[in-house]
């Protein structure tokens, strides 16, 4: 099956039907990461970036190019512990990666699990590898991704262990005002005061959750939305942090709705209190359909 002129060959659905000559297999990777030290997800000539690292190591195991396709790319800074990609690999190269031979218990890639956590560096982790079903796309077949921001309000700043996953603030919030601005936010929205632009690129997207609770001196921002612009958890948490300062009103948020691009109002927040915690998918069969909604370009 060849891509369509207007089609990535790294788009195209897994070729691995069960019968007949196989061409290349597609594999389901779930990641983890701490980004701290890497300049996002997507690769940059020059820079240290998690697909970069993650298509060297598989490159080197099958002895072939190998390139990811993710569900998120992270920015700089940004960590991850429910990340999740897909690669596609000539079916002989995976026949000749490793041995057959597994440990009792052990799942059909759990020997190249073990092989890739020998080669990746210690703040990036394949967690598990499956044959991905067919239609699976990491990208275009999710249905919601899920992102956490933390943040300490603690005097002493934040405890060592997190201080890479958790940002210190230092004035107080009112939660209940934050919470009031964050509903105007939710639902069906253009994004676009809150997106760093990117040529072609929709900045509407469905916030299906933006919830804040306080544990302590923790405050945590649960976000969900089907997908989302770039820049745009951090931009969301900006803002609403302006509000629970007190620096703006409840009802200014619904206001930035209006506007037609990033807005200069408000900083997004640091990055190294994001984490991406889960992607949700459909049913196995009903993700091909999945695929087709998602490249549509959406209007309000």
């Amino acid at each position: 099956m060849k891509p369509s002129p207007n089609q990535a060959l790294n788009d195209m659905p897994a070729i691995d039907s069960g019968g007949g000559h196989v061409a290349s297999i597609r594999l389901r990777l779930d990641v983890a990461y701490d980004g701290t030290d890497f300049a996002g997800w997507a690769v940059q000539i020059g820079q240290r970036t998690v697909a970069g690292v993650i298509d060297e190591a598989l490159s080197t195991v099958f002895r072939t190019p190998v390139v990811t396709r993710t569900a998120g790319r992270t920015d700089t800074g940004v960590h991850a512990t429910g990340q999740v990609a897909h690669v596609d690999i000539p079916a002989d190269a995976v026949a000749h990666a490793y041995p057959r031979t597994t440990r009792p218990g052990d799942a059909e890639f759990t020997p190249l699990v073990r092989r890739l956590a020998r080669l990746l560096p210690t703040d990036v982790r394949i967690r598990d590898i499956i044959r991905a079903p067919a239609g699976f796309d990491a990208r275009f077949s999710a249905l919601r991704r899920h992102y956490t921001y933390r943040l300490s309000l603690a005097p002493y700043g934040v405890e060592p262990s997190e201080a890479r996953f958790v940002t210190p603030w230092s004035k107080s919030l009112d939660l209940d005002a934050m919470a009031a601005a964050s509903r105007e936010l939710v639902g069906l929205n253009d994004f676009a005061a809150f997106c760093r632009p990117r040529p072609g690129a929709t900045t509407i997207r469905d916030l299906q959750r933006l919830e804040w609770v306080r544990d302590g001196h923790y405050v945590t921002a649960y976000v969900t939305a089907d997908a989302f612009c770039w820049n745009m958890v951090r931009s969301l948490v900006g803002a609403i942090l302006a509000v629970g300062e007190g620096r703006r009103s409840a009802d200014w948020t619904a206001g930035l709705l209006g506007e037609s691009s990033r807005s200069s109002d408000f900083a997004a927040a640091p990055a190294r209190g994001l984490t991406l915690v889960q992607v949700d998918y459909p049913p196995d069969d009903q993700l091909a359909g999945r695929n087709t909604v998602t490249r549509d370009l959406r209007t309000l």
